[in-house]
C-alpha cells in the first residue's frame, strides 16, 4: 500500500504521539506533527478476506477497555462491541491497545480497522476521520481526594495541578474552561490516577465513566461537582469508510433492538453508573 506523509496543523487534542509513562507539562509542543496516511480503507469484505477485525481499544479504562490482571483478557463495553462486530462479519477479533494520542495515527496508518476507545466525536475529528453513530454519552467530570473541599466546579481547577491524558478532548476542555490550571499530561488514565494518589496533582479530569474506574482503584477519591461537558462516543474509522460505517451503524441498531446492547451494558457499565442502557439517537 502506498504511504503518503502530510503535515497537519492539529490541536493538542489530536496529537500524533506521546511517550508512554512520562508526564508532560501543560505547554503545547512546537511545530506541526507529521502524519502518515496509508491509501485505502477497510471494508466489510476486506475484513472478511483477511479473517480478522483489528480494533484499537484502551486497556486501562474499567468498564470499557481493561486488561483483567487475573486472566489477562481485555474486558469492557468497547472490547465487547468489537467482538460483536467481528462475530457479525464471521471473523476473529484482534484487540490492540490504543491510547488517546495514537488513535488517529492508528486509523490513518491502517494499523486498525476500527478504534473503539472512549472516542469522543467532534468537528475537528470528523474532518480527519469517519465515525459511527454515537453508542454512549459521557460527561467530563473532576476527580479529587474526598478530603479536598477546595474543588467543586471546573473553575476551581484554575491554579491547581490537573492530570489528564495527552490527545484527549478532556485536555482541550480543561484548557478552555480553566485556562489557569497547570495541566500534567500522561499517556494513560492509570498513570493519571496514580499521580493523584501520590499527590502530584490535585485532580484528574476526564469523562465520568473513566473516573468511575479510578474511584474503584482509589476509594479515598470522589467526583466533585457536576459534569461540565457532553461527550458522545463513536467508533472511529478511516476517512472514506462508507461501507464499513453503514455496516457498523446497522449492527448497533440491531444490537439495540434485539437486546445485545443492553446485555453488554449491564455486564460492563451498570456496575459503575445508574444511567439507563439506551443507544443514543443518530446525530
Amino acid at each position: 500500500m502506498k504511504r503518503i506523509t502530510i503535515t497537519l496543523g492539529l490541536a493538542m487534542a489530536l496529537a500524533a504521539c506521546t511517550t508512554a509513562g512520562t508526564a508532560s507539562p501543560g505547554g503545547s509542543a512546537g511545530g506541526s506533527p507529521s502524519m502518515i496516511i496509508v491509501e485505502g480503507v477497510s471494508t466489510p469484505q476486506s475484513i472478511r478476506d483477511k479473517g480478522t477485525l483489528t480494533c484499537g481499544v484502551k486497556f486501562d479504562v474499567v468498564g470499557f477497555g481493561f486488561r483483567n490482571p487475573t486472566n489477562n483478557e481485555i474486558e469492557g463495553f468497547d472490547a465487547d462491541i468489537c467482538r460483536e462486530i467481528a462475530e457479525e462479519l464471521g471473523v476473529q477479533a484482534e484487540l490492540i491497545e490504543a491510547v488517546s494520542a495514537n488513535r488517529t495515527p492508528f486509523l490513518n496508518e491502517r494499523r486498525v480497522d476500527l478504534v473503539i476507545s472512549t472516542f469522543t466525536v467532534n468537528a475537528e475529528r470528523l474532518a480527519l476521520m469517519d465515525f459511527s453513530r454515537p453508542y454512549y454519552i459521557a460527561g467530563q467530570s473532576i476527580l479529587a481526594k474526598t478530603s479536598d473541599t477546595s474543588i467543586s466546579s471546573v473553575a476551581d481547577l484554575n491554579g491547581k495541578n490537573v492530570c489528564s491524558v495527552t490527545g484527549s478532548t478532556s485536555e482541550a476542555n480543561v484548557r478552555a474552561q480553566a485556562p489557569e490550571a497547570n495541566l500534567v499530561l500522561f499517556a494513560t488514565y492509570t498513570e493519571a490516577g496514580q499521580a493523584l494518589n501520590d499527590g502530584r496533582c490535585n485532580a484528574v479530569s476526564t469523562d465520568d465513566v473513566i473516573l468511575f474506574g479510578l474511584i474503584d482503584a482509589y476509594p479515598d477519591t470522589e467526583l466533585k461537582g457536576e459534569p461540565f461537558t457532553t461527550e458522545a462516543y463513536g467508533i472511529g474509522m478511516k476517512k472514506g469508510s462508507t461501507e464499513l460505517k453503514t455496516f457498523v451503524d446497522d449492527l448497533l441498531a440491531a444490537m439495540d433492538s434485539d437486546g445485545r446492547y443492553e446485555e453488554l451494558w449491564n455486564t460492563n457499565i451498570a456496575p459503575y453508573t445508574d444511567k439507563e442502557p439506551v443507544l443514543p439517537p443518530e446525530s
